[in-house]
């Protein structure tokens, strides 16, 4: 039986997020040939890649706060001069898509490099929000993708949305979406944590596995993101994902470090890592 599984290469991973625009290319190289690895040694895996903004997205998503949305006008658009705020919200509407766009050409580069087989898919030429949850997703070019065997990669980005004007939606946002639509069997969530930590920032307490009983033990301590991060950090994630593995039965998450040597492998190919989040 194949198995479908869909990896998010974390911005904290793939970038400096306390250095604005650094991508770090020698881990995306790396992490590029681990998948190569696991998709030859594995010729059942299906593979959905998903990838963070970093310091790219996140840095004029915070300074023009993209993911608010405009505040709701009682005269439409039609009917009405935009005004200074609404422009300069453009603005930086397009100044996020243009920086998230730039990381995932490096990540696209460094997967053709490896021989990896990826095609890009841009949510914000093909999702509609409503309201920052996705509303339409027309999703056959990236299902005939995995027919194909062709890995399809989107990542965190601008999309239009019918009540706020626009908006942005995470990984884990799109991944939600996906993970209704397709039930895959895994998500793989690598970033830089060993896994979700019970006393962030201080990591002393690392949390083997997270179930919704659990988490409200642990909730308090979980925290948020290191360095810039507009879409809630590990605490929003874990809520994420413990909300997919209630509604999709035999999901599971692991949340988990991509630095160290394989890992990305290895979780790809079945180890399990870091936290565990089931139902």
């Amino acid at each position: 039986m194949k198995e479908l599984v869909l990896l998010k290469l974390g911005g904290s991973l793939i970038t400096d997020k306390t250095q604005p625009y650094t991508p770090r290319l020698d881990v995306m190289d790396d992490l590029a040939l681990q998948v190569k690895t696991a998709l030859q040694t594995h010729a059942d895996l299906r593979l959905v890649l998903g990838h963070g903004s970093g310091s790219f997205g996140h840095v004029p998503a915070s300074e023009y706060r993209t993911r608010d949305g405009l505040p709701p006008s009682a005269t439409p658009l039609a009917h009405r001069e935009r005004d200074a705020t609404e422009d300069n919200y453009w603005k930086g509407f397009a100044e996020v898509w243009y920086q998230a766009s730039a990381l995932n050409r490096f990540v696209m580069n460094a997967l053709h490099n490896a021989g990896v087989p990826a095609i890009a898919l841009s949510p914000a030429s093909s999702v509609i929000a409503s309201d920052g949850q996705v509303s339409v997703w027309e999703t056959t070019p990236l299902r005939m993708a995995l027919s194909a065997r062709i890995v399809p990669v989107i990542y965190g980005d601008v999309v239009c949305d019918e009540i706020r004007g626009g908006t942005i939606l995470s990984t884990e946002d799109l991944f939600g979406h996906l993970t209704r639509a397709l039930s895959p069997d895994r998500i793989l969530l690598a970033g830089l944590e060993a896994g979700v930590w019970e006393d962030f920032p201080t990591r002393a307490k690392k949390i083997e596995r997270i179930t919704p009983a659990s988490f409200r033990e642990v909730s308090s301590g979980v925290g948020k993101a290191a360095g810039a991060d507009v879409t809630g950090g590990m605490e929003s994630k874990v809520r994420q994902m413990l909300g997919l593995v209630q509604e999709v039965p035999g999901l599971t998450v692991q949340v988990f470090s991509g630095v160290a040597a394989a890992k990305i492998e290895h979780a790809l190919t079945g180890e399990t890592l870091g936290t565990l989040i089931t139902a």
